[in-house]
């Protein structure tokens, strides 16, 4: 039995902040907005600031005065997914391997994805940087999931579409694969070949 790490975003679903973005501008918003929500949103996702201190925050920028759940609801509406990795999963899955969900997130997308899409029920467990209190590509992801779920770097395959990521992921004994849904069946030779 192998362990398969897959990230989430631009792997297992694509995403697009922008939609969501500038459904919630108000006339009144920041110039840089956007840029601002998304810098900030490495410290959301490795668990140092709350939803809803989040959510009140990036509305003062956009100058959005609805609810925190429609606000939610706008941040959540971002994803696509890619189909050829949910059969790659569903493959994997059938054939008896462990796979792990390895993800920088945040408590609002992790939550709507697990609840909305099929693909993640064939996952075994989940390492999201929320909860686990570090981001890729830091150490402290790896090492706090590698002890969390016992994984074995050298039985285990990682895929994700960040190259600083992949770096990270082979630094600590992974066997790593850099995804781009354009070139998918590079992913399917990897696989079968390790």
């Amino acid at each position: 039995m192998k362990t398969y790490l897959f990230d989430i975003g631009n792997v297992l679903l694509a995403f697009d902040f922008t939609p969501a973005l500038t459904s919630l501008l108000g006339p009144d918003s920041k110039p840089n907005a956007f840029l601002d929500i998304i810098e900030r949103k490495d410290a959301f996702e490795s668990g140092q600031v709350e939803v809803d201190d989040y959510v009140q925050w990036a509305s003062k920028l956009l100058d959005f005065h609805g609810t925190v759940e429609e606000f939610k609801h706008a941040w959540r509406h971002i994803f696509t997914p890619i189909l050829g990795t949910w059969e790659l999963a569903e493959k994997l899955k059938a054939d008896g391997h462990r796979l792990i969900l390895y993800s920088n997130t945040n408590a609002i997308h992790a939550i709507h994805c697990l609840e909305t899409y099929s693909v993640f029920e064939h996952f075994d467990h989940a390492v999201f940087s929320h909860e686990i209190g570090a981001i890729k590509p830091h150490p402290e992801f790896f090492l706090r999931s590698f002890e969390k779920f016992n994984i074995d770097p050298a039985l285990s395959y990682y895929i994700d579409d960040l190259p600083e990521n992949i770096e990270a992921g082979r630094s600590h004994g992974l066997n790593s694969h850099l995804y781009s849904a354009d070139r998918h069946h590079e992913l399917l030779e990897w696989v079968t070949t390790h």
